[in-house]
Formats: C-alpha cells, structure tokens, sequence
C-alpha cells in the first residue's frame, strides 16, 4: 500500500521555533500501569534526535466523551497531534469514533483499509469476519497511513489546522510506521540550525553511579560543548556524549579516547547517532551481539553448559541472527545425573565438591568442548534462589569457568539479588568472559572486586 500522508503545516509552523508537537496515548491498561509507556519515549528521543521537542503529553483511559473533549482541546494548539492506540478491534478501541466525532464526519468502511486487512488476513490464514472489520471503519475524508506489520492501519487528517496523525499503540508497528511513514514528512519542518549528533559508548561490567564517579575523579575539566548523559539499559549502561554544535563535534576525537581509556574492558561498541540514524529507532545493543559479531570474524565457534541459568546463555547468542555460523551446542544440566550422563563430571567430583563448585564447572566446560569441538566454552553452576544456600555457599554464590582446549579459566561470584535478575546478569558475565578471552583483554572486570570469598 502505498502512502498518502502529505503534511503540509500551516506556515507560521514552518518556522523552527514553532513547531508544536503534542501526544494524546490512549488505553485504561497504560493509566493503571498494566502496560508500561514506551511509545512516547522511542518518539520524543526521535524527534529530540533531530532537535525538536514534544510541547504536551495526554494519557487518557478508554472513555469516548473524555477522547473528544482532549482531540479537539489539543488540536487547537498544536500543529501535528499525534493519537497512539485504541485502533483494535475490541469494544475499548475508540480513536476512530472519537476522531470521527471530533471533525464531524461518519464513519465508513474505508477500502484501502479492507485491502490491507485483507492481505494481512489471507498471509496468516485467518478469516476475516466479526470483531476484525471494526479495524476499517474509519471516520469519512482520512488519509491512510500505512502499517506494514499489523493489522490496523494508521489514518490522518487536517482539523482546526492541526495535522492529526492516529497510530496503533503496538510498539514495534509505530516504529516501522514512524521511521518509514511519518518523521521523513516531518523532517522539513524540524530544526536545522543546530547540528545534532550522539556518541554512544556501550559499556558492561560497571555501574552508572562507579561510571560517573570514574569520571568525576578524572575528567574534571570536561567541555561543557559535551553534554555527557548516562542510560541504564539492564544490563548495559550506554554512556552519552552529544554535541550541537561542528566546534563541539571536534572535540570528540579529544576526549572520547580518554573515556575509553578510564573504562578499558568493560567498552563493547560505540556508535554514533545523528539524525539519519535517530537513537530511538536502534535495536539496544547486547552482548550477545557482541560476541556473536567476534566469532563470527574470528571464524570460531562456541558451546555453553549451564545449570543455573537454564539454558539462558545459549539462548542470548541464538537471538542473534548470524549465530548459528558460530554457535556449536548448548547443554543444559540441571541434574547431577544428566551433569555425568551428558558432560563426563565425574560423580565423585560431585560427591566430593557438590554440583556448585569450581571441579565440577572445569569438568561440565571439559565436557562441552569434548562433545562439541568448538572452540569456545563457558560453564556456570550456582545457587539462583531464594532457598538452597548455606552459610558456605549462600544464595547468589556461582562458580564460571570459561575458555578454551588450551587455557580454563574459573571464577567463584556471589551476587545475592532475586532469582530472574541472578540468571540475566550471569548469563551476560559467561558471554562478556569469552568476549574478553578473545579479545585478549587481561584487565580484571569490575564484577570480579564482589567476587566473595
């Protein structure tokens, strides 16, 4: 399907100065915090990405009198009024019959509506029939706005001189529709003066308070052309620098090596983002991504053997498209009985030392690459929680081993938090160790200083 979203601003909105950008999310789910809002974040950094700013944001329940009375308040003092959600098929889904009310037009059976709904049907096999339909009736005099992933389309249309653009509430719909649809007609009225441009360092290991901290001791005459911001993206911490200015652009090259050289082994990746490449529509970046883009240019392989974190190693790397060129096996051994049948530990290695013990992970990473031949392993055994430990071995205590045929390495962590966040962050050290084994970075990861006794 083919767009016909124009927008075409009045003209004291063309001016960058003006510009007014508001949001209207509807949904009961996100006022009473069932659904957590992401879909103004990934737009207002969008639009920031490009030096504009989101003037008013509106959070309103599934109510059809409040959705009028705020669709028209909003549109009388914006120039674009974005409106996301509530263009489902169910009974809560309003935005049509409320914007259809607002301009004052009926609703209608709108046929590039049906064609596309139609096709999305046909592609999964469903019919179409009952509550679906009620996804094309669509207020009389609306612009299409394609979705090339769901099934409901977006729709626009000019009121009181505001460009009302609706979009379903799905993230990853209003992404696609966003990127492809909507800011490339929005460009031409966002600012040009200032040139916007994000350095992204992708860190691991340290926190953004120890980040900061680092810094605070050591770049005290930091350029204040530099804004330096910090983001937590568990488990990776991204550290910002952003510049808006070409005086303050130049002054990267000077600083960001003395940012990498505080840091060292804990930098995965740096990015830059600009306007062509606006943060918000990124993937987050991950470790597993890292590793996987190592092996894959190193020609190698790896294999995982994982007890307490079932199997979540291997299921990091194997999100990642291209794993399969460098991912051998996975052996999830939760039982010392498959710990024996599968890897080779012996069971007076267990009976001696107990599943969660540094002998018994040098054997499981043995095993792994005996049976797999890659060349790469990591193993983990530990007490994830909340019952289990001893005061020898308390909850969160977990033994790593990680390298290859010619070199073992082990690693005895306690990091005693609840049972989810234990498996992410170990499964993320065992991927950031072989990263590191690769790498050849023999600097010490600032996990290892909470190792425990």
């Amino acid at each position: 399907m083919t767009s016909k979203l124009a927008i075409a601003l009045p003209e004291h909105s063309a001016h960058e100065s003006s510009l007014n950008i508001q949001f209207l999310l509807t949904g009961t789910e996100l006022m009473v915090g069932d659904i957590v809002d992401t879909n103004s974040v990934m737009l207002a950094q969008s639009l920031k990405d490009h030096g504009a700013e989101v003037t008013r944001k509106v959070t309103l329940g599934d109510d059809f009198n409040s959705l009028v009375a705020e669709i028209e308040h909003m549109s009388r003092t914006a120039d674009v009024l974005l409106i996301n959600g509530g263009l489902g098929p169910t009974a809560d889904d309003l935005t049509a019959e409320a914007l259809a009310a607002v301009i004052g037009q009926p609703l209608e059976e709108n046929a590039e509506a049906l064609i596309h709904l139609s096709a999305w049907c046909d592609r999964r096999g469903f019919n179409l029939a009952g509550a679906n339909r009620k996804q094309i009736v669509l207020p009389k005099g609306i612009t299409i706005v394609p979705n090339p992933t769901g099934s409901a389309v977006g729709f626009s249309v000019i009121h009181n001189q505001c460009h009302i653009i609706c979009t379903p509430g799905v993230p990853i719909e209003l992404k696609q529709m966003w990127q492809q649809e909507i800011l490339p007609q929005l460009i031409p009225y966002l600012p040009k003066k200032n040139k916007v441009k994000t350095v992204k360092i992708h860190t691991f290991g340290k926190g953004e308070s120890a980040i900061q901290n680092l810094f605070d001791q050591h770049l005290a005459d930091w350029p204040q052309a530099i804004e330096i911001g910090y983001r937590a993206a568990s488990p990776l911490v991204d550290v910002k620098l952003t510049t808006r200015s070409e005086h303050a652009e130049s002054l990267i090259p000077i600083w960001l090596p003395k940012i990498e050289a505080l840091l060292g082994g804990h930098v995965l990746k740096i990015s830059t983002v600009d306007a062509n490449t606006a943060e918000a529509l990124q993937q987050p970046y991950t470790l597993a991504e890292s590793l996987v883009g190592l092996l894959s240019k190193h020609q190698q392989t790896v294999s995982t053997a994982e007890s307490c974190t079932g199997g979540l190693i291997a299921s990091n790397i194997t999100r990642i498209a291209g794993s399969s060129a460098v991912f051998e096996a996975g052996y999830v051994t939760y039982s010392n009985r498959i710990k024996s049948e599968l890897l080779g530990v012996k069971r007076e290695t267990l009976q001696a030392n107990g599943a969660v013990s540094e002998a018994v992970v040098l054997e499981m990473a043995k095993g792994a690459l005996a049976a797999s031949g890659s060349d790469w392993t990591v193993s983990v055994s530990g007490i994830a929680g909340p019952g289990g430990g001893s005061d020898e071995k308390p909850v969160g205590t977990v033994w790593i081993c990680w390298g290859s045929c010619s070199q073992l390495k082990t690693q005895r962590l306690v990091y005693p938090t609840n049972r989810l966040n234990f498996q992410r962050f170990i499964a993320n050290v065992g991927l950031d160790l072989i990263r590191r084994e690769i790498l050849n970075i023999d600097e010490m990861p600032s996990y290892f200083l909470k190792k425990g006794k």
